[in-house]
């Protein structure tokens, strides 16, 4: 299968993964032609063009808040917490930095996410 990493959930590499995940992911009694994994530093994604109305009270933030492991569930693709610290480029590897939590304990290790397509949408 081949693999498509996206390293970015804003705008643009959310909005690929979704319709990449529509289109080519696993499904209930199908297997995937792709495997779509996208990578953020952040557990959610705002909205930016609504930041204005958030900003003056006018809207809840909650409103126009994309949570990535939702997303991803619904739209058949997956999501790494993370941030990208490094590219092999020879072995086809990103490389994730750990992720830890408000009090600085460790949740995910350092870790390498393999690919056959790179898309950095950041």
């Amino acid at each position: 299968m081949h693999r498509i990493v996206i390293v970015g959930g804003g705008a643009g590499g959310l909005e690929l993964a979704t319709h990449l995940g529509d289109r080519y992911g696993p499904r209930k009694g199908r297997t995937g032609e792709l495997s779509i994994t996208l990578i953020d530093k952040n557990r959610t994604h705002i909205w930016k063009p609504k930041l204005h109305e958030i900003a003056a009270g006018s809207m809840d933030l909650g409103d126009h808040e994309v949570d990535y492991i939702a997303q991803a569930h619904w739209h058949h693709f997956t999501y790494r917490i993370g941030e990208m610290i490094g590219l092999d480029r020879e072995r086809q590897e990103v490389l994730v930095a750990p992720y830890c939590d408000d009090q600085g304990i460790e949740i995910t290790p350092q870790r390498t996410v393999p690919y056959d397509t790179l898309i950095l949408s950041i």
